[in-house]
């Protein structure tokens, strides 16, 4: 017994110490995602088949030069409606396309960009929304000198809902934004990490420190106050309509966070909690109710 006392006081001692030590080591790592999946070229051309709609590639010059590269996708009635969509980290624009088709099928066009330091856009550091909200600013600039838009709306997924949440805080032609599985801040979405996908509870406790030093590593690589990346704050910020989504079984990025955004947006607001969803899966968990109540929310709030 007094062996199993002693090995459980080392762990208590060692963990924290332990997980300062990589907690340092990964924490400028989290400005440079690995771009995990190829664009899904066979995907895109099934779904461009199915919906008749037609892409062509739509290049943006972001604020400090990078070039951002994605496409404007029409369907083959266009409303006039635009959505620009945002996908997640360690992915490309073609991570959106189960959203992109549903809305080309309601006759809203689409803008699906790489976010910078993903897929084929440059830039050597992704920010999750602290340069990429300027981003949209750009992409909307872009957008708006090239077509005649009656009304533009946003939607992301995971990191995107983060960039497109903190997007609408600055730029006011976004009307509306989905946001599916959004954080509600960096430091707050640390504590899961560091729970291990567990327990944001070991997180905030035993192995706080790698939240601590993580977030300190990446501030001084960053150049910028991870505090200040925060959907919760930009929903604060302006009164746009939002609509957050999240699932039961999110063990990355749990619904708390959606229902602290949902807390703090000061505009027209709902919050749909999908029973049995996983991160980022509430698309494939329940098609046709995801379908009707985006496009719900948007016809809703435009009046229509």
């Amino acid at each position: 017994m007094r062996w199993f006392v002693r090995i459980l006081v080392v762990l208590v001692v060692l963990a924290p110490l332990v997980a300062a030590v990589l907690g340092h080591s990964i924490g400028a790592g989290i400005l440079h995602p690995v771009r995990l999946n190829p664009e899904r070229a066979e995907q895109t051309a099934e779904m461009l088949a199915r919906t008749g709609a037609s892409k062509e590639d739509f290049h943006v010059r972001a604020a400090d030069g990078v070039e951002l590269r994605g496409w404007k996708v029409r369907p083959a009635k266009a409303n006039g409606d635009w959505v620009v969509l945002f996908h997640g980290v360690s992915d490309n624009r073609s991570g959106v396309l189960g959203q992109a088709e549903f809305l080309l099928r309601h006759s809203c066009s689409v803008v699906m960009m790489d976010a910078r330091a993903h897929g084929k856009s440059d830039g050597d550091v992704a920010t999750y929304g602290w340069k990429e909200r300027y981003d949209a600013v750009a992409i909307t600039n872009s957008l708006e000198a090239t077509e005649k838009v009656r009304h533009l709306d946003a939607l992301g997924v995971s990191m995107g809902a983060a960039i497109a949440l903190q997007s609408a805080a600055i730029e006011p032609r976004i009307e509306r934004v989905v946001a599916e599985s959004p954080f509600a801040d960096l430091r707050e979405v640390s504590y899961d990490y560091a729970g291990l996908h567990v327990s944001p509870l070991l997180g905030e406790t035993l192995f706080r420190p790698a939240s601590i030093t993580a977030m300190a590593a990446l501030r001084k690589a960053g150049g910028f106050d991870p505090d200040d990346v925060s959907p919760e704050k930009a929903v604060a910020a302006r009164p746009f309509s939002v609509l957050l989504i999240c699932g039961t079984r999110d063990y990355t990025i749990p619904c708390r966070h959606a229902e602290r955004i949902y807390e703090a947006a000061r505009g027209p607001k709902e919050l749909w909690i999908v029973q049995g969803a996983e991160h980022a899966s509430a698309l494939g968990c329940a098609p046709v109710e995801y379908e009707e109540r985006v496009i719900r929310f948007l016809n809703r709030v435009n009046g229509e």
